[in-house]
């Protein structure tokens, strides 16, 4: 059975495979959704959500190589059980979502929101698959930094991003918005 690391460095290059399969389905949803209406929100917070998901699995890879620490093979095994279940988890959303599903927020006026799938019992079960996946990633090599600073600076985005989702889907009132004006409630992104 392979060590913690050689566990790690496999499951993120699945990561890193999965990631960029997400990211060729975006861009085509995101394409397809702004071609037929569709407007784009929370555009502010993007940048800085794409640099924090490109260094998060730079850092897994990186601190155990650079800060060795004994971890057991139980821990990381059971952390991998948990990124397994939140990729499922994530995956299921953007079955639902369908091709409404995209890593920027496009809301398509006239649309009803998603209730079936994983959006039966939670209201953002993708975001929920990143805080699972952003602690258990780096538990399966023993990152204990990375799992720390990654869920803090995931609830920071999140706290935007969530906010951002909500008014474009017309869950919230943006208290910037004058006269209550309230988007329309279209597909969730």
């Amino acid at each position: 059975m392979p060590g913690p690391i050689a566990l790690l460095h496999a499951y993120l290059l699945l990561l890193l495979a999965e990631r960029g399969v997400e990211l060729v389905l975006s861009t085509r949803n995101t394409r397809r959704a702004l071609a037929v209406g569709g407007v784009e929100a929370g555009r502010g917070h993007y940048p800085a959500m794409v640099v924090f998901h490109v260094a998060f699995p730079v850092c897994c890879a990186l601190e155990p190589l650079l800060w060795p620490r004994d971890w057991p093979l139980a821990a990381a095994l059971a952390a991998m059980a948990v990124a397994l279940l939140a990729m499922a988890l994530r995956w299921w959303a953007v079955a639902a979502l369908g091709d409404r599903w995209s890593t920027r927020i496009v809301v398509r006026p006239g649309l009803p929101l998603v209730s079936g799938g994983p959006y039966r019992f939670l209201r953002h079960p993708n975001y929920l698959a990143v805080v699972l996946e952003l602690v258990a990633v780096p538990l399966i090599g023993g990152a204990l930094v990375t799992a720390a600073v990654a869920s803090l600076g995931n609830v920071l985005l999140l706290a935007v991003r969530i906010r951002a989702e909500e008014v474009a889907l017309g869950l919230r009132r943006d208290p910037a918005t004058a006269a209550g004006v309230r988007p329309g409630r279209g597909g969730q992104p």
